[in-house]
């Protein structure tokens, strides 16, 4: 077919009207993308989409080994601080108690024996005296009257003999009774080292009971459960973890350069995909790792090479989040999420100085480990508590 050129039709025209067909379509895709661009760009502001959720993961390890009798919560269960998870055999333990309060129980009575004791001897001090009194006493009179002869000499000599015997004794008796004194002087049966170091082993042995059934020491999802029923699980090996949804922050890496305006401090909005734009997390930057990615990580980068390729390095960025919002929308660990930082407050510091709050975690749930110790204890004892007045 013959191709016909549109009259008054140049060659420069048909190439301009053929480029402006391709332009045109390109600078609108350009435009469109640049638009896309701008809608997440701020002034003032530092964003990244290389931020990440990172909590606390706790684990739950005994703190004695044993077999595992009953595990009462799974993967995915919410528990609350305080609530049991895995129970150990209680078995050994128990005996160990009985066996410890068998020994409290036997100590208490050696002790208030040792009371008696030192009772008993100080009344024969006593006695001694009276005796010494009444020989020295025999011995005067007998002196008074060996002028007249109504007394011979012998009489006198057997009485002189007396007192010393009865001299004697006294002096015994007052060391036996300072040897039973040491062993009770200022204690009672319940501050006496012998039972205070029963009421110790009594302590251990109600403890080591108690730690045979394992406690949730914070709230929140039970993870990584990796115990069965039967298993003999040692000392300090991870039964589980749990992750407190309450113990949430996210980590933004930002590259060297949008450093040089975050502060401590500054507000920070954040987004995910699991909500979408529609949920808004707003958070503040808790602080900034004293290095970059790599120099922390497991093998550090070896840079002293001759082939050399300079790549941007990142620095680990804590924000913290609004526990509220959190609440409301509870997030999962290693979520990507994108932040941005609102840089026009340039008064916090740059990294974390002296001084400055901390962030701090704590449990309560093994201060009752001591709960049922005192009844035990008491039962012991009964009633060797009473003060042995002296």
């Amino acid at each position: 077919m013959e191709v016909k050129a549109e009259q008054g039709t140049t060659p420069a025209r048909r190439f301009l009207r053929t480029a402006l067909k391709v332009a045109i379509p390109l600078a609108v895709v350009c435009i469109a993308l640049s638009a896309s661009g701008l809608l997440h760009y701020q002034p003032h502001a530092e964003s990244t989409e290389d931020a990440y959720v990172e909590g606390n993961l706790v684990q739950v390890t005994p703190q004695l080994g044993g077999t595992v009798t009953r595990i009462t919560a799974d993967n995915t269960d919410f528990v609350h601080a305080g609530d049991k998870l895995v129970e150990l055999n209680p078995l050994d333990a128990r005996l160990a108690l009985e066996r410890a309060e068998a020994a409290l129980s036997k100590a208490a009575r050696q002790v208030r024996a040792q009371f008696a004791n030192a009772r008993q001897l100080r009344a024969n001090v006593r006695l001694r005296e009276a005796d010494l009194a009444k020989a020295e006493s025999d011995l005067a009179r007998r002196r008074s009257l060996v002028d007249s002869g109504a007394v011979s000499g012998e009489d006198l000599r057997h009485a002189n003999d007396a007192a010393a015997v009865a001299r004697a004794a006294l002096e015994a008796a007052r060391q036996q009774a300072q040897a039973a004194e040491v062993l009770v002087e200022g204690t009672s049966v319940e501050s006496h080292p012998d039972v205070a170091a029963a009421i110790a082993q009594v302590r251990d042995a109600a403890v080591a009971l108690s730690r045979t059934t394992l406690a949730a020491p914070v709230g929140g999802i039970v993870a990584r459960r990796n115990v069965q029923i039967g298993q003999r699980v040692a000392q300090g090996s991870a039964l589980m973890a749990i992750v407190p949804l309450d113990q949430m922050w996210v980590t933004a890496n930002l590259k060297e350069d949008q450093l040089t305006d975050v502060r401590i401090g500054q507000p920070v909005s954040l987004t995910t995909e699991v909500y979408g734009a529609k949920v808004v997390f707003h958070g503040r930057v808790a602080g900034q790792e004293a290095g970059t990615g790599s120099a922390f990580a497991a093998v550090p980068a070896q840079n002293a090479t001759g082939n050399w390729i300079k790549v941007v390095q990142r620095v680990p960025v804590r924000i913290a989040l609004d526990p509220a919002e959190v609440g409301r929308h509870p997030l999962r660990l290693g979520l990507s999420m994108r932040a941005d930082i609102d840089t026009r407050d340039q008064r916090g510091v740059l990294l974390m100085q002296a001084g400055m709050p901390r962030q701090q975690y704590a449990t309560t749930v093994f201060e009752r480990e001591e709960a049922d110790v005192q009844p035990i204890i008491d039962r012991a004892l009964g009633a060797s508590r009473t003060l042995v007045s002296r």
